[in-house]
């Protein structure tokens, strides 16, 4: 590697220190394109494009971002690559991306190493916990702030006898840890039972059954893209739904309720993010968006917008694309959002999202995909537990 030396000292010269140009750096932008979360990306990369691109445009903020894009195939290995890639070869000092938390466990090591920041897009608890460091700031809502959206819901609604299954990987395991933890925290629940398939499973038939053949009153299913759409399928045809709750934290994300259009019907689910909020900017959010993509912004371009955009912020208020001294103004910055006033917290740098639960429901009219029924808000101070709870005090 070049050094962190040279990529501090490139950093500093291209604008920061009190000179009054314009700060200029370039934002790794690095999202799983290809296998099981690629349908998951097309948001993340269209979110920080258009970030890129409002950030560009804010005279107040005297920042040029260029944007370079690499797939990280949601691989930790490949995605570790990639960012060494944009590093050495296009000069990247800040990162965003990944979906899949064990990418992002690998990106956090790498930001570390080579001091510079980045903006994570998975979810599990340990990337801004057990995990967390200095240099990593995520606008991505983690499992911890949704196990406090649907846990009491959860409890209260849909059942006390709980069957968890999971994709077997870092983000499974941390919904399940904390969900858990956070049901039995005041209610008398009982765990009947226990499963974990591989990421990237396409047949489910055997946990379905195991399932229904126990006392499970609800299922909490941690997983996400193609896995959980497969197992939701699956499930409606074999007629779970009919006797068990299935519950998810990401049972919301537009793309779930997309491909399972009416299978989806009748199912619950966290919710971090909808174009129809009507908190911070997020209309002219959406509106630009639309504009820009011809769609609406799901989750993963709400995570990537505000990532980059409440980094840009932060470059801005220390006048320097240093990430050293960037580091060191964000945390507990407070700054308008899509979601409303909000920060990257300081002890563990994790932004304070307000969350939502939610029940998905036939549309008004039609047989298209499920529309979401939101429960009370749960603001962001209140969603999120004391970062000693979480394993990180920065």
């Amino acid at each position: 590697m070049a050094g962190v030396a040279g990529l501090t000292g490139v950093a500093g010269c291209l604008g920061g220190g009190g000179g009054g140009g314009t700060n200029s750096i370039t934002y790794g932008v690095i999202s799983p394109m290809t296998g099981p979360y690629g349908g998951l990306a097309v948001g993340q990369r269209n979110g920080a494009e258009l970030a890129i691109k409002h950030v560009n445009e804010n005279d107040d903020l005297d920042v040029e971002i260029t944007g370079v894009y690499e797939d990280t195939e949601a691989d930790p290995s490949t995605g570790r690559r990639k960012a060494q890639s944009v590093v050495e070869q296009d000069g990247a000092s800040y990162l965003m991306g990944a979906i899949s938390s064990s990418v992002a466990l690998a990106l956090n090591e790498f930001a570390q190493e080579q001091e510079i920041i980045y903006n994570p897009g998975g979810a599990a608890v340990p990337i801004t916990g057990s995990n967390c460091n200095e240099w990593v700031f995520r606008a991505e809502t983690n499992t911890a702030q949704m196990a406090e959206a649907v846990s009491d819901y959860t409890a209260e609604n849909l059942g006390t006898k709980v069957w968890f299954h999971i994709a077997d990987y870092a983000y499974g395991e941390s919904v399940m840890s904390r969900v858990e933890k956070r049901m039995k925290d005041g209610h008398d629940i009982e765990v009947v039972g226990r499963s974990r398939s591989q990421l990237g499973s396409t047949n489910f038939n055997s946990y379905i059954s195991q399932i229904a053949n126990s006392d499970a009153e609800v299922a909490v299913l941690g997983m996400t893209g193609g896995d959980l759409i497969n197992f939701v399928k699956q499930a409606a045809s074999q007629g779970l739904k009919e006797s068990v709750n299935l519950m998810s934290p990401t049972m919301t994300f537009s793309v779930v309720r997309g491909a399972l259009g009416e299978a989806a019907y009748g199912t619950y689910g966290g919710v971090r993010y909808l174009p129809t909020l009507e908190t911070g900017d997020n209309q002219s959010f959406v509106e630009a968006y639309r504009s820009e993509y011809d769609a609406d912004p799901d989750n993963f371009a709400r995570s990537a917008y505000m990532s980059i955009r409440m980094t840009a912020r932060g470059i801005a208020e220390a006048d320097s694309t240093d990430p050293a001294e960037v580091k060191d103004v964000l945390p507990g910055l407070e700054m308008d959002t899509i979601l409303g006033p909000n920060q990257f917290r300081d002890c563990d740098h994790q932004a304070m999202n307000p969350v939502w639960p939610g029940e998905l429901v036939a549309p008004d009219s039609g047989s298209g995909p499920a529309a979401v029924k939101l429960g009370d808000m749960i603001d962001g101070v209140d969603a999120l537990p004391e970062c000693g709870e979480l394993g990180c005090n920065l």
